[in-house]
């Protein structure tokens, strides 16, 4: 008997088999590794402060910076500078800083010009800020971010410690009652879940630049961007995948602590972005990208050989049970998880986006695999 004709005589064994294993792995990622944000207990207790540096690269900018960085400037916080690197724009970025030093003594600037015969993108404005910084700690967002809290920067300093050289936050976007955002929203909170999780776990792998801390010294100790400065993305998540270890990085979930962002404006726009970041997801280490393409390729796995046993009426009660319970589950750590993370209105809609990312995955996978980046970081 050849393996065509074993397949064909034990087809119904071996879908229930993968079935199976895809459900149990599928448990395994919710029960052994998300569920852990769920016990994790958010430090308190006062600590001593230290300086901080507030770095913002921002690119034509005018409208935004108008808007947050005066939620940024106000913070509750004894000894803080905020360094706002004007990239090459074109629009009034400039004057909005202009106006806002006046009225803000530890509000600095720096500005890129452009040349045209020298590309450049985000990190090169990133390293110029780090350089300008003054302290030691360096706390980054964006200039269309906007802190949750006054106590921001209070709550990300006060985890670290002599060990700890990098904090990870929690950025979020604004609310709107559309489908898009409704999407953007809960491709934010899984996201979360996964690198906030796996931290937990011993496997921090990303940080998002919309809220995210490390120190000055460890940026040049380990050369900063140099390893992939020629991607466009990456000067979060690669940096943090190259630098974090479970003894040198922590979390900070409070409320508080959050920063909400304008989202994307159109799913093509979405599209773009997702691109631009997914293309740095095969510079992980192996351990992580095994990890994240497990959990994708199980549940691609779990719901065709699901379909596949319903269709043909294949011990229909205990895969119906099992279906039950693993969205049980699902539904159960998500929603203590959109509690944590104070995002609303998803939870239903998840159960539908948990088979639509895949197709948006996968979507973005053939894209940047047979397309060029984009040139430009805005």
């Amino acid at each position: 008997m050849n393996i065509l004709e074993f397949i064909a005589v034990n087809q119904d064994n071996i879908i229930i088999t993968v079935f199976v294993i895809c459900l149990l792995v599928q448990l395994y990622y919710y029960l052994g590794i998300y569920s852990r944000l769920l016990f994790y207990k958010v430090k308190t207790g006062k600590r001593k402060t230290e300086p901080v540096s507030v770095i913002i690269c921002a690119k034509n900018e005018e409208l935004n910076l108008d808007k947050f960085l005066p939620y940024v400037l106000t913070q509750d916080y004894p000894d803080y500078e905020v360094i706002v690197v004007n990239d090459c724009s074109t629009d009034n970025t400039d004057m909005v800083i202009g106006k806002y030093i006046k009225q803000y003594p530890h509000l600095r600037t720096t500005t890129i010009t452009e040349d045209k015969k020298f590309f450049h993108g985000k990190k090169l404005a990133l390293t110029i800020g780090i350089k300008a910084a003054k302290n030691e700690i360096l706390v980054f967002t964006d200039a269309d971010c906007k802190p949750e809290s006054n106590q921001w920067l209070n709550k990300i300093q006060k985890n670290f410690t002599r060990q700890i050289s990098i904090v990870i936050g929690y950025g979020g976007f604004f609310h709107k009652f559309s489908l898009l955002n409704n999407y953007i929203r809960y491709d934010t909170l899984i996201i979360a879940l996964q690198y906030l999780s796996y931290k937990l776990a011993g496997f921090p792998y990303m940080g998002v630049g919309r809220n995210l801390a490390y120190r000055k010294s460890l940026f040049f100790d380990k050369k900063g961007f140099a390893s992939h400065y020629q991607l466009l993305s990456g000067d979060d998540d690669l940096f943090v995948n190259e630098n974090a270890d479970k003894s040198n990085t922590e979390i900070e979930i409070s409320k508080e602590s959050h920063t909400r962002s304008v989202p994307a404006g159109s799913f093509r726009q979405l599209f773009k972005q997702k691109k631009r970041h997914f293309v740095t997801g095969k510079y992980y280490k192996k351990i992580h990208k095994l990890l994240l393409a497990g959990e994708q390729i199980s549940r691609l796995f779990y719901y065709v050989t699901l379909a596949l046993l319903i269709s043909n009426n294949i011990l229909i009660g205990f895969v119906i049970g099992a279906f039950i319970f693993r969205m049980i589950i699902q539904l159960i750590i998500l929603k203590k998880t959109m509690i944590r993370l104070n995002e609303k209105h998803l939870l239903l809609s998840s159960l539908f986006y948990d088979i639509f990312s895949l197709i948006m995955n996968f979507g973005l996978y053939v894209s940047t695999r047979f397309r060029r980046s984009p040139r430009k970081w805005k």
